[in-house]
């Protein structure tokens, strides 16, 4: 599939977890998870959000622009996001790259708001359009960064910000552009959103355990997914650059048939098809560990451990996953845990889930494999190396 290594030359994410990678890191060593409660009609539900200082960020990005005013949170996680990423890669002076971010959801806040005031006033508002349409995103990255490469927006639900990877990818390998920002931005703690998300009956509920979300715990009995907002992006440049910070060797993609809206099967073909494709010839005990997708619904983790299963059989690598500690971001959940991989490569350490016992953890971290799969059963893997 890859002609050859593709750089990630800078990445950044802003999420509760912090806006600096210090900061983010340090905040993966400490095992508690990132969760506060906040009232959804009258009921106390767990999420994942923002601290004051990354909040005040998105609030001076607000105030440089009068243009910046009315645009929604997903859009100013991205620009904060965006900043500091090509900040790393040392893009300020290149205009000639390409941007692709993704959402799940777009502009969730702004449109339940301007439907609200449709619904009281019978009028809409002049900015709704404009400022809900899901390009929203990447359009206004792409004019803040001042680049003159494609920007595209898509929403191929939770795996959206590595379908994003694939896509930046594919453009650098056609030669149509040399360097691509790719990511996913979301901002779903909204009352509307949360209560889809409690309409499925996977959401969790508030409870005085350590772990609310029991993400990769394969003997719970209930579903304990819970929502974050957040944004992550990388620089990717073609071929091995020698400002890279990690090497993406290998992706994988693959939808399968279903018999369910947000089911995927038992032993999740999809998840299989993606893993193969982004391993390709390489051997399996090569891979050091595999950031999961892993929700913290009973069937999703299960039906992807089984996947992982399947594929390596005796050779299973270690796992973990970032969802028992900042929640579900959707579009961005992809993105934030290739991030967890980058920082887990860089700094030779695992991030283990804690209440995951029994694995066998690897002495060296070369090789990891990133996961997202989102409803639609549209699986994402990608083959993440130390420089």
């Amino acid at each position: 599939m890859l002609k050859q290594p593709i750089s990630i030359t800078g990445f950044s994410s802003i999420s509760a977890l912090g806006n600096t990678q210090e900061e983010i890191w340090k905040k993966y060593l400490d095992t508690k998870p990132l969760i506060s409660y906040q009232n959804f009609n009258g009921i106390e539900t767990p999420v994942s959000k923002l601290a004051v200082a990354q909040n005040e960020t998105l609030e001076k990005i607000r105030e440089e622009n009068s243009n910046y005013k009315n645009l929604d949170r997903s859009v100013l996680l991205a620009l904060a996001a965006s900043r500091h990423c090509i900040k790393e890669a040392g893009w300020y002076n290149t205009v000639n790259f390409g941007v692709n971010i993704g959402s799940s959801r777009g502009a969730t806040e702004l449109f339940e708001r301007y439907h609200q005031e449709f619904l009281q006033q019978k009028l809409a508002s002049t900015l709704s359009s404009p400022t809900t349409t899901l390009g929203n995103i990447s359009s206004w990255v792409a004019q803040d960064l001042q680049s003159a490469g494609p920007d595209i927006s898509h929403s191929i639900t939770c795996s959206t910000a590595l379908h994003a990877v694939l896509n930046g990818i594919a453009w650098l390998q056609s030669d149509l552009c040399d360097k691509f920002l790719v990511g996913g931005s979301e901002a779903p703690l909204t009352a509307f959103t949360i209560a889809q998300m409690k309409a499925l009956k996977i959401y969790a509920s508030k409870n005085n355990t350590d772990y609310p979300c029991r993400a990769l715990d394969l003997d719970k009995n209930k579903n304990t997914m819970f929502l974050g907002e957040g944004a992550g992006m990388v620089c990717l440049e073609k071929g091995k650059n020698n400002k890279a910070k990690a090497l993406i060797t290998g992706i994988g993609y693959a939808t399968e048939p279903l018999k369910h809206h947000i089911s995927i099967s038992t032993e999740a073909t999809c998840f299989q098809k993606s893993i193969k494709m982004a391993l390709k010839d390489k051997t399996l005990s090569e891979i050091d560990a595999v950031v999961m997708h892993a929700p913290g619904t009973i069937k999703g983790d299960l039906s992807e451990y089984n996947a992982i299963k399947q594929v390596f059989g005796s050779n299973l690598p270690a796992l973990t996953t970032n969802k028992w500690k900042i929640g579900h971001t959707f579009g961005a959940s992809g993105i934030l845990s290739l991030e967890l991989a980058i920082l887990m490569l860089q700094n030779q350490k695992i991030i283990p889930v804690p209440f995951l016992e029994n694995q066998k953890l690897p002495k060296k971290l070369e090789r990891i494999l990133v996961n997202a799969v989102g409803f639609g059963g549209n699986a994402v893997s990608v083959l993440v190396e130390r420089v």
